[in-house]
């Protein structure tokens, strides 16, 4: 069941009704239900899952508080099974087309089991979010649930479920365990995330995905074509996932719950480390504090400091797919980071000056160069090809192939200009709230409410008028 679908919308509206009506309890039971019905509407089987999952961390946690001399044993428990069953649905058919590849290559032809596993959507997801729990109890940050239900409910909350904000226990399960009143305002608020994400989906990411899809169906793209494709799935992505996450806060927002903010404007980045702090937050502070951190993060040195981050960089690409593309993607941006700190070491930003006005728009436009050079390897899944791609000449073109890259180009820059007006005016116009604000209020957070309500009816408008004619899955979702 995905979000701009009529099956969704009638779900939504028939739970929302339903929910609050009901007291407390009855709430959480029905977030619940709700949640295992929206995971198993395509396949039911997805339940059993989510719900070993649910069994295994609840048990665990409240068994590393009960005894805890045996604490290290039953957080053992936890990442064995959270970790087993990502890595069975996810790379077994990865570490079996290697390990023949590597038998292979040196003369051992062994007949290796096929098994063709359906991957859990939202597996990723939910499996970071329970294990951070567990490991946040294991480490005294918080106390062990007592109440099943609601900690079904943490782990299943349907809005964030399939592909995030991966949420800590800290921040989440207190909501699920307090009990929530409707507020006007908040419905207000969220009704703007929904039409704002709504748009980027609808509008921007569908558009100009299908750009970047024809571009990448290619067998053999000049330069320029390719490049108009990367920078169409540069903004297909970005407006893809923002726009799941404010379609995730907003729906959250109208049963009570405040998710975290996952984005904040990351194209207008100004180096590698701040690319980290602006995209995919959830996930990157995820690997900060459960992969980085215990690793001895920049505790034991620099030389230490940068093989942890390597590390981090490299199980953080292996996350998003079983293939080699992603563990070169966490690769490159591993090398990005490692560049930088060692050019710029640890010393802190200079304040702003005119001269810093005319330095830093070039620094974001060189970090969203380098960035679409990632994307390029996040995109391409067949190495030769990518190979290619990479090594292509910008002097060996054609008339005809520039004339249609810049069509292509033009065409995405156009599908995706009210997100960088938004996004612009959010860091440059709005500096003391953008910050504090999410990203669909950031550039409007000052306007009235009658002001934003005509701009969601204007982002509503264009939907139905510039909506893609071929609606595409969200692309986190395969994650």
């Amino acid at each position: 069941m995905i979000f701009h679908s009529l099956d969704f919308v009638v779900f939504f509206l028939i739970t929302t009704v339903i929910y609050w009506r009901l007291p407390h309890r009855g709430q959480n039971v029905l977030l619940v239900a709700a949640s295992y019905l929206f995971y198993g509407y395509v396949h039911p089987w997805f339940v059993a899952l989510i719900v070993a999952t649910t069994l295994t961390d609840y048990t665990v946690a409240r068994l590393i508080e009960s005894r805890p001399a045996q604490r290290r044993r039953w957080l053992a428990v936890s990442l064995t099974v959270n970790l087993g069953l990502l890595g069975f649905f996810k790379y077994f058919g990865f570490f079996v087309e290697n390990v023949h590849a590597a038998l292979a290559a040196v003369g051992w032809h062994v007949s290796m089991p096929v098994l063709h596993v359906v991957l859990p959507v939202g597996i990723s997801f939910y499996t970071f979010q329970a294990l951070a729990y567990t490991i946040d109890v294991y480490q005294g940050r918080l106390a062990a649930c007592r109440n099943l239900i609601d900690f079904a409910a943490f782990v299943s909350l349907y809005p964030q479920l399939v592909a995030g904000p991966i949420e800590r226990a800290t921040h989440l399960l207190p909501q699920v365990e307090q009990r929530r009143a409707w507020s006007w305002p908040h419905a207000r608020e969220a009704t703007f995330l929904i039409a704002w994400g709504f748009f980027k989906k609808l509008v921007v990411a569908d558009n100009v995905g299908l750009i970047a899809d024809k571009v990448f169906s290619l067998a053999e793209p000049g330069f320029t074509v390719l490049w108009a494709g990367v920078f169409a799935f540069a903004i297909q992505i970005y407006a893809d996932f923002s726009a799941y996450s404010d379609l995730a806060r907003g729906l959250a927002r109208w049963l009570g719950f405040d998710l975290v903010i996952n984005f904040r404007h990351p194209y207008m980045a100004t180096g590698p480390v701040d690319f980290w702090r602006r995209w995919h937050i959830s996930l990157s502070t995820w690997f900060r504090d459960y992969v980085y951190i215990p690793l001895g993060g920049s505790r034991r040195g620099p030389t230490r400091a940068l093989v942890n981050l390597w590390i981090t960089f490299l199980v953080s690409g292996l996350w998003h797919g079983a293939n080699w593309n992603y563990v070169l993607w966490g690769a490159w941006h591993g090398t990005l980071v490692t560049v930088s700190r060692l050019v710029t070491g640890r010393r802190r930003e200079t304040p702003r000056s005119d001269a810093w006005a005319i330095v830093e728009p070039l620094r974001v436009l060189a970090m969203f160069v380098l960035t679409c050079i990632g994307w390029l390897i996040f995109r391409e899944t067949d190495m030769h090809m990518l190979w290619r791609d990479l090594t292509l000449s910008p002097w060996d073109t054609t008339i005809g192939d520039r004339q249609i890259g810049g069509y292509l180009f033009l065409t995405a820059a156009a599908y995706s200009l009210p997100l960088w007006i938004h996004d612009i005016w959010s860091v440059y116009g709005t500096p003391e709230r953008a910050a504090e604000t999410s990203p669909a209020a950031g550039a409007w957070g000052g306007w009235p409410t009658m002001g934003r309500a005509l701009l969601a009816g204007v982002a509503l408008a264009a939907i139905l008028v510039l909506r893609s004619r071929q609606s595409l899955d969200f692309i986190y979702f395969q994650f």
